[in-house]
């Protein structure tokens, strides 16, 4: 019996050895691996293209009954994310297919996931552009920061996307009413529960040919639903990061707003009701000011906000033209009220890649029916501004720098 003890002694002490030589082992090949520069990032150059086959290529739409986000191109871009494989793996362009995840995939359970809003317009020239796209890639780059998913080299995955909508470029509608929406997207698709920073991420863009995000509001604008009940984005949150776990809680109170008879939500923060979007929009102020000056007004980049390439572009045009004030600060509803009642609040419009430039002509808040004067004023600026972009985005102006030309 002693004897039998002592060998099974024996053994454990053998078993424990080898567990130990595996360990070193493996953790000198972690040092080796180490030694090696990792891929850290994708490169454009070690893109791959595996084109659609004549069965699955799908019927275009008519141009002229576009919705927003129906239709889809006939090919996709995926980049695989690895951290035990050196890190980024190389980029792939391939036929539209469905995405297969395990059933325990971060994304799935902790929403780690964030996505981009580009386009690409069919100029009157029958170029292809892209605007201002590393500005998507900066944004982006910001909310994988945010989420702990791995960034990346901007100028690599545009690239990857001018290719990509190369391949697809007939799905760029010849219309200046529409255009293709590219949707970047960064998922963690890690197979493990727990809320800890992903080990493997998925990157991938799909293309959608798109109309109008909302009805044509021109002449009549949208009306609004301000209620202090709800808040978008608060201090030390995600406000600034463009990420699918800040629009998904906005959905019941924009059905709320709806069945009110309104288009879209105005989004208050704190006591003073400060606004911050309108929707998914940057919002935008025009009002007489104490000094008798036109003045634009947008909320400052506080992180309650999304720094928005349309926002971005807004204010450098404005500020270019120098015809009136700009100004990015606080403003709050009791401030809105005070103007209209003072007939010096002029316009009020949201902002964004999707729906360009939307016209605000009523505001419920509190009980209170505000009209806002913005489809009644002789030379808009919501007018103007929105010319002049898209006139810079189908190449009315021509080679602005902007625009991104795709070969």
């Amino acid at each position: 019996m002693v004897h039998l003890r002592r060998k099974i002694l024996s053994l454990g002490n053998l078993i424990n050895q080898l567990q130990q030589s595996v360990r070193w082992s493996s953790s000198l090949k972690t040092k080796d691996k180490n030694l090696v520069q990792p891929q850290r990032y994708f490169k454009y150059s070690d893109l791959s293209v595996r084109l659609a086959g004549l069965d699955q290529l799908s019927p275009k739409p008519d141009v002229n009954k576009l919705s927003f986000g129906k239709y889809f191109t006939d090919h996709m871009l995926k980049v695989h994310y690895y951290e035990g494989m050196n890190g980024w793996q190389a980029p792939e362009i391939m036929p539209f297919e469905n995405i297969v995840l395990h059933p325990a995939a971060k994304v799935l359970h902790y929403a780690v996931e964030l996505f981009e809003g580009m386009k690409a317009y069919r100029g009157v020239d029958g170029k292809i552009r892209l605007f201002r796209p590393e500005l998507n890639m900066e944004r982006m780059n910001n909310s994988a920061v945010r989420s702990g998913l791995p960034p990346f080299r901007g100028e690599e995955l545009i690239k990857c996307i001018c290719r990509l909508i190369s391949i697809d470029q007939e799905w760029v509608p010849h219309s200046t009413a529409s255009s293709l929406y590219v949707r970047p997207t960064l998922i963690g698709i890690d197979p493990t529960l727990g809320v800890v920073t992903p080990d493997s991420a998925l990157l991938y863009v799909i293309l959608s040919p798109v109309g109008s995000y909302f009805k044509p509001t021109d002449k009549k604008g949208v009306s609004l639903l301000a209620d202090p009940k709800y808040t978008r984005a608060w201090p030390g949150g995600c406000g600034s990061s463009k990420l699918g776990s800040n629009y998904g809680p906005t959905i019941q109170v924009q059905q709320l707003a709806i069945e009110k008879g309104l288009q879209q939500v105005l989004w208050l923060y704190g006591e003073n009701n400060e606004l911050t979007e309108i929707g998914t929009m940057n919002v935008f102020v025009v009002c007489i000011n104490d000094n008798g000056e036109r003045e634009l007004i947008t909320p400052a980049l506080n992180g309650l906000i999304l720094p928005g390439v349309v926002r971005n572009s807004l204010l450098s045009i404005s500020r270019e033209w120098n015809q009136y004030k700009v100004t990015e600060r606080s403003i709050t509803m009791k401030e809105v009220i005070q103007l209209l009642s003072e007939n010096r609040l002029l316009e009020i419009f949201g902002a964004g890649t999707a729906c360009v430039i939307s016209p605000v002509s009523h505001i419920d808040f509190q009980g209170q029916w505000l009209h806002i004067p913005t489809m009644d004023q002789p030379n808009a600026i919501f007018q103007m501004l929105k010319k002049h972009l898209l006139d810079i985005q189908y190449g009315v102006i021509p080679e602005h720098p902007w625009c991104l030309i795709i070969e």
